[in-house]
């Protein structure tokens, strides 16, 4: 995969020249962008995955919903279903996509919608009722038809987008440049060692500009897991089966490790649908830890739901109050 990248290299100029044409476009107004009256919050990346977004939209679930009437808003990757549709109780994966089916299971009192247009989508939750307030797009940052009050933009501590490139040979969906649209910055999955000094460092590379603000988060993890039916320690665990279908298992397999766990590690593509020759090999494992996100393609199947546990995650930033005061000053 590198090898081939490698050789696409000749089309990285192409990309980027598409790329930042399309923004002139819409930065000059050539390409309209559709604002509203009411806040629409956009939590995005520049990279192709892997920076931790439905961590992201559900901290701000968390901080909203108590407040204000919430809706997620997402394409629904891989999703069988076309069009606007809200999560409701006969919802599944393959209607909704991975993300939204778990913010669904994980709150009350929020609509879950997917639309792979997105003003289409904004339309439809405000007929709801109760209509909405804030709605949250997830992974949107490139959907510039929708011109969004607060673009929130993640990269990731160990790929920052300053020292990447476009696709096909780097991960960037569009220049660099791209990060000025962004209000708020977030540099994530930063290791717990992360100091003042590391943090300037990266500051300086990323330039912010006079209305931009960074920040720095990390990932927690629980010390317990959980299954369709029970609880158990994470650290009473006997020997199990990690099974993870992200962009990247990293941070979660070095915190196992750090734990001294006893664990084989079984690692598919992001987003991963997994097939039955899969689950027949996952049927013969023990016991099976995974990540939320996995959980919530594995957890209907019925013979994998006594040994089938996920490992819950929080946002955890450098500076909330401040990083808070942002979201509520463009809510209220």
């Amino acid at each position: 995969m590198k090898i081939l990248r490698i050789l696409l290299f000749p089309i990285v100029p192409i990309y980027f020249l598409v790329t930042w044409l399309r923004n002139r476009l819409y930065d000059s107004g050539i390409k309209p962008s559709k604002s509203y009256d009411f806040p629409v919050i956009c939590v995005g990346n520049l990279s192709t995955g892997g920076t931790g977004k439905t961590p992201m939209i559900e901290y701000l679930i968390r901080l909203l919903s108590e407040k204000k009437k919430v809706a997620t808003l997402s394409r629904g990757y891989k999703r069988v279903t076309k069009g606007f549709l809200v999560a409701d109780s006969s919802a599944n994966v393959d209607m909704v996509g991975d993300e939204p089916f778990q913010f669904y299971n994980k709150f009350e009192d929020i609509y879950v919608a997917v639309d792979e247009n997105r003003q289409n989508g904004i339309k439809e939750l405000r007929k709801l009722k109760p209509q909405p307030e804030v709605i949250l797009l997830d992974d949107a940052y490139q959907h510039r038809k929708v011109k969004a009050g607060l673009n929130i933009l993640l990269t990731a501590y160990y790929n920052l987008y300053t020292k990447d490139i476009v696709l096909p040979t780097g991960n960037l969906r569009e220049p660099k440049s791209g990060a000025d649209r962004a209000n708020i910055i977030v540099v994530t999955k930063c290791p717990e060692t992360i100091n003042d000094i590391e943090k300037e460092a990266i500051i300086k590379q990323i330039k912010p500009k006079a209305h931009q603000h960074v920040f720095f988060s990390g990932i927690k993890y629980t010390e317990h897991v959980n299954s369709a039916i029970e609880t158990k320690s994470l650290l009473e665990l006997p020997k199990f089966t990690l099974v993870t279908g992200i962009a990247n298992a990293n941070p979660l397999v070095n915190y196992l490790n750090s734990n001294t766990l006893d664990f084989h590690h079984l690692e598919y593509g992001d987003h991963y649908n997994f097939t039955l020759k899969d689950i027949e090999l996952l049927e013969k494992q023990e016991l099976i830890v995974t990540t939320e996100k996995d959980f919530m393609r594995l957890f209907e199947v019925e013979s994998l739901q006594k040994k089938l546990f996920y490992l819950p995650i929080e946002v955890v930033l450098d500076k909330p109050l401040e990083f808070n005061k942002l979201i509520f000053d463009n809510v209220n």
